[in-house]
């Protein structure tokens, strides 16, 4: 239920009221790259729920992937690539995926981009030279087509279709309750585009401002999105660990390889998701040695 403010909208949630708005067999696009950015609160969330038969679209992958698959939420999977960056492959991926636990739409980046670009626009497709002489476009999970250029020039080139989501799912730095949000790291990578291909878009950020506090005027570059975007904002500090919330605080390389860990044995993963999935988020950054930990972890060296 939505609240008004002054006759505007009050797009304020919880991150389980964001999870009550999702259903079984969802297509759920996740923002941010691998190890920074992830809505991990809401990942964390989405296992522990009842949800079921999800299609997972990441671009980006990283252990939001895992997470979800180690959970048996993922029907399908639509993905480039999916790492944690210092440990090249999230060994849950690796392990669920050689077991064939879901359907696979691997795609490289060029073509997950112009898929996203494609819905973003509201376009069937886009023509694309990423693919041209790969086995990317023959494998089974998608019959490829491709067209010829109407010009001189008659280049055949791949129709990439549309990667069209339901809802996403992107971790930011700062809200106002209307919805209007900064992203203040380096890179926005593809949530801009994951946004406008979306039906619905949810967002966690590390803090809930005034509007006068999001000093716009200064800092438009950093809001990737009108806030007639955005469905809802849930307020969730350190919502992004272990991935980086940069500048706010940085990755956890130190938790992430307990993470990778706990893909050792049944036993292991059991374990870690007693004590880092199945609690809520504020028993989780406790867990992980609190507030003041993740602020002070250094940046890493890549």
């Amino acid at each position: 239920m939505r609240r008004t403010i002054k006759g505007m909208l009050d797009k304020r949630m919880t991150v389980d009221d964001i999870v009550a708005e999702l259903s079984d067999g969802m297509t759920i696009g996740f923002g941010g790259w691998a190890t920074r950015r992830k809505p991990m609160a809401l990942v964390r969330a989405i296992a522990r729920s009842n949800l079921k038969d999800l299609t997972v679209v990441a671009g980006f992958g990283g252990p939001e992937i895992g997470i979800l698959a180690a959970s048996g939420k993922i029907k399908k999977l639509v993905f480039a690539f999916c790492t944690l960056d210092h440990i090249p492959l999230d060994p849950h991926f690796r392990a669920t995926r050689q077991a064939g636990a879901y359907e696979v739409f691997e795609l490289d980046e060029g073509m997950f981009h112009w898929g996203l670009r494609a819905a973003a626009m509201k376009l069937p497709f886009l023509p694309s030279r990423a693919g041209v002489g790969t086995d990317i476009i023959r494998q089974s999970a998608f019959e490829f087509k491709t067209v010829k250029s109407p010009y001189e020039d008659g280049e055949e080139l791949v129709a990439m279709p549309a990667i069209k989501v339901d809802v996403a799912l992107i971790h930011a730095h700062r809200s106002d309750e209307r919805g209007n949000i900064l992203t203040l790291s380096d890179d926005p990578l593809f949530d801009e585009l994951l946004v406008r291909a979306s039906e619905r878009t949810y967002v966690s950020v590390e803090k809930l401002v005034s509007t006068a506090e999001l000093d716009m005027r200064n800092n438009g570059r950093f809001n990737l999105v009108d806030r007639c975007f955005i469905t809802g904002v849930a307020e969730v500090p350190h919502g992004a660990h272990p991935t980086s919330a940069n500048p706010d605080y940085q990755l956890d390389l130190k938790h992430i390889k307990t993470y990778v860990d706990s893909a050792a044995s049944p036993e292991a993963w059991a374990e870690y998701r007693a004590k880092f999935v199945d609690v809520d988020h504020a028993t989780y950054v406790a867990n992980v040695g609190g507030a003041e930990a993740i602020n002070a972890l250094p940046k890493p060296v890549y």
